[in-house]
């Protein structure tokens, strides 16, 4: 892994707060779909870096790049190349250092996206256990297994990858490795003393360059335990995840986080770490801990229905697993692997509890008879204002601030996802939330770049473009200034207090005189007493519009 890291940068400008992660807003950039700085189609680092004033005006504390690396682009940046350096095709690490001094003077923090799990297929690694026998210290890197049948022909499970087909692939000696995700995505060994010294030469590195904290991809997937037999796919479906499931949250993971936490806590500030953890909710104070990543993400806001009843039981059940951990909760509504949620509201909730929400709706192309887009939009910032309100900390999805809708008719000779192409006409894939922003109303990229952008960009983004609401006080990017500049001026604590409210109705408070009421229903309510400072949609005397929230300075 290459790279050569300077020596230790302490955040320029900014104050040495180890909390600063507890209650920060954090804004999420897909390097490849931000803003691209020379033209060729593909966002990159100087292309963010022409946008931190547009960052700062949002009053975000902290941007988090996903992957920047050396990629194949075999899943979107997370098929590593090389963990230790840019993409050439997004720039340099002088380009990064220039990015993150410039978002420290402009007092935002940087998060980068770490790959645990699985390198690329292109690492050097990878092709040195290519090249090398059975057996072999290159191969254990990664985990390989002698497939079955006659000369090994046959994969020594029947196991099937998150994207569709195999998770197997054979290697043509008889050998065969494990990549859960795309084939270009072998798996890692962490049982390997050397994976696990790499990857911590691979913190100190981004921490050395400023990097305040780290968000770990697949952070429950790491530890595992095969045996010398394989369950077959339905045993390995009905196996618990408790602490002994032979490939997700074991807890041996823990043992790897803490070695990753003597590394955190090293620096001052210490850097900070979010696990993407899918566990059960009972298993998620643990990576959240203090001897652990510090917090774990909650994606149950993200999973619910527009719903008074689910929304209020999420809260509870979120606040109490971040008070065992003692780290703060997480709030999320959209990133780059979900249907944006202005689009997931305005569609009819899926019969099957199990379905993806927006997949069916996504494959039948995004007719607009299916989506109430006004409605949807409408919903998403009641939400947006609702989980703004909360204690912890909130993580923006980079378009969501412009109300963008899920792009949903792309052609499937432009589609990029591995999703869509190993499960046709069963998933559609990611691309219709990773497609590349709009600053202005003009083609040919709506000032993304000066071409084309990589993923088609749909005539309807013209209107939600950055420079045509930046002028309009009633625009969705103009309530989300406002709204995080208010933050900012509340924020007293992390105390959550209940007020009585009837359904749909939800009133909560927060230290300082600071309430939060959201209408879940929809027709207007009675708006309980005090002064409206913030609404996600007009209000008009004594009453609530239905699917709305507003925060009030309370009159008690």
């Amino acid at each position: 892994m290459s790279g050569e890291a300077p020596g230790v940068r302490p955040p320029g400008g900014l104050p040495d707060d180890a909390d600063w992660w507890r209650h920060a807003v954090v804004y999420q950039v897909y390097p490849r779909s931000f803003a691209d700085g020379d033209g060729d189609g593909v966002g990159d680092l100087p292309g963010i870096l022409s946008r931190v004033d547009y960052l700062r005006s949002l009053r975000v504390d902290a941007v988090w790049l996903s992957p920047f690396y050396p990629s194949a682009l075999a899943d979107g940046g997370y098929d590593v190349d090389d963990y230790r350096n840019v993409d050439p095709r997004l720039g340099t690490l002088d380009d990064f250092d220039a990015l993150v001094a410039a978002l420290h003077a402009a007092g935002m923090r940087v998060i980068v996206d770490i790959v645990p799990n699985h390198t690329s297929n292109k690492h050097e690694w990878f092709r040195e256990a290519i090249a090398a026998p059975k057996g072999s210290p290159a191969r254990n890197r990664y985990i390989f297994r002698d497939g079955v049948g006659p000369g090994g022909t046959e994969p020594p499970a029947d196991w099937t990858s998150a994207f569709g087909g195999p998770a197997w692939e054979p290697v043509g000696d008889g050998q065969w490795y494990l990549h859960y995700f795309a084939t270009e995505q072998p798996d890692l060994n962490w049982d390997n003393r050397e994976v696990r010294d790499d990857f911590l030469t691979t913190l100190r590195f981004w921490s050395d360059r400023g990097v305040d904290g780290f968000r770990i991809d697949v952070a429950h997937g790491l530890a595992k335990h095969l045996g010398e037999e394989l369950p077959d796919q339905a045993t390995l479906d009905e196996l618990p995840r408790g602490g002994g499931h032979p490939l997700w949250d074991r807890d041996e993971v823990h043992d790897i986080y803490a070695e990753w936490r003597a590394v955190f806590n090293s620096y001052s500030p210490p850097r900070t770490a979010v696990a993407e953890a899918w566990v059960e909710p009972a298993r998620r104070p643990r990576y959240a801990s203090p001897e652990g990543l510090g917090q774990a993400f909650n994606f149950d806001l993200l999973e619910a229905d527009f719903d008074a009843g689910a929304f209020r039981r999420i809260v509870d059940d979120n606040l109490d697993l971040a008070a065992q951990s003692g780290s703060s909760s997480t709030w999320v509504l959209s990133n780059h692997d979900v249907v944006r949620h202005a689009t997931r509201y305005g569609l009819r909730p899926p019969d099957d509890a199990s379905e993806k929400r927006g997949s069916a709706w996504l494959l039948a192309g995004g007719p607009e008879r299916d989506l109430d887009r006004a409605g949807g939009l409408r919903r998403a910032l009641a939400a947006t204002l609702f989980l703004l309100g909360l204690p912890g900390s909130a993580y923006l999805y980079q378009g969501e601030e412009l109300g963008l809708h899920e792009v949903a008719d792309i052609p499937p000779d432009r589609r990029q996802d591995p999703a869509y192409f190993r499960n046709p006409g069963v998933d559609v894939g990611r691309d219709g939330c990773r497609v590349p922003l709009p600053w202005t109303p003009e083609r040919p990229s709506f000032g993304f770049g000066s071409g084309d952008a990589h993923l088609p960009q749909p005539d309807w983004f013209a209107g939600l473009a950055a420079a045509v609401q930046d002028r309009d006080p009633a625009s969705t990017l103009s309530l989300y200034r406002k709204a995080l500049r208010l933050r900012h001026e509340l924020l007293g604590g992390e105390a959550l207090e209940w007020a009585p409210s009837d359904f749909p109705l939800v009133h909560f408070r927060r230290p300082g005189g600071w309430d939060v009421v959201t209408n879940f229903g929809p027709e207007p309510l009675p708006l309980p007493t005090g002064q409206v400072l913030l609404a996600s949609a007009p209000v008009e005397g004594d009453r609530l519009p239905g699917e709305t929230t507003v925060w009030l300075r309370s009159a008690g």
